[in-house]
């Protein structure tokens, strides 16, 4: 898989682990900073992501309580999530 058609967190963005399902396209994620964040998927995005317990996701988090909440901007395959794992973005015990 090349590079650049795996998207990789940039700036504040965080990659995490869809703990659970909460409904209109809501979800509890834990993420790789510590946080435990509630997030949305935002409108422009619900028809190309899919939410699924367990999933990783690549999440951008608020300007306002940031720690708390933010964006799923995309849902990684199991092939990207191997080639994080590879490159070092997600580490061993990072893992479910």
């Amino acid at each position: 898989m090349e590079d650049s058609k795996v998207p990789v967190p940039k700036g504040k963005q965080v990659i995490g682990v869809i703990d659970e399902l909460v409904g209109w396209a809501h979800a509890k994620v834990r993420c790789f900073d510590g946080k435990i964040r509630i997030c949305r998927v935002p409108k422009k995005f619900s028809k190309k992501i899919w939410l699924v317990r367990g999933g990783y996701v690549l999440v951008d988090p608020w300007e306002i309580e940031g720690d708390k909440k933010g964006d799923i901007i995309y849902s990684y395959t199991d092939t990207e999530v191997e080639w994080l794992r590879k490159h070092g973005y997600i580490k061993p015990e990072e893992n479910l």
